[in-house]
């Protein structure tokens, strides 16, 4: 049997398979039932947590971060220096972009990674080409 692909989830994506009030909620709930391996970083998961806690409570925040936790097959995958520069060196790239250091560094892994698969609804993941699952 071929292993399946790796995606990269970003923000927007844990966001829409959680909240039943997004537009995306019925995409990502069906790509959560069955997924393939997937990686995130701990920027995603704290713009998550940061995301629930503003809209609505601790107690939902904690429940995304368990969330998180218990989502199978999901890497957190570390961010340290050299990421960090890497995605910095993105963000001049794309300069004219509202992009963030957390959106940056996720372009960083998809490419190091050769992701060919991005499990987002933010267009600023799609612009070194990598598809975004919304427009597959």
């Amino acid at each position: 049997m071929a292993s399946r692909v790796e995606a990269y989830v970003d923000t927007s994506a844990l966001i829409a398979f959680t909240d039943k009030s997004d537009t995306f909620h019925p995409l990502f709930r069906r790509l959560f039932a069955d997924p393939p391996r997937l990686i995130t970083t701990p920027l995603v998961v704290a713009e998550g947590h940061g995301w629930f806690l503003r809209r609505y409570d601790s107690s939902r925040a904690l429940q995304f971060l368990g969330l998180i936790d218990e989502l199978e097959p999901l890497a957190v995958s570390a961010v340290g220096a050299r990421e960090q520069q890497a995605a910095a060196a993105i963000l001049r790239r794309f300069a004219d972009q509202d992009m963030t250091l957390a959106d940056a560094i996720g372009l960083h892994l998809m490419r190091e990674r050769r992701i060919r698969s991005c499990w987002s609804t933010d267009r600023h993941l799609g612009l070194t080409g990598v598809p975004l699952v919304i427009h597959q």
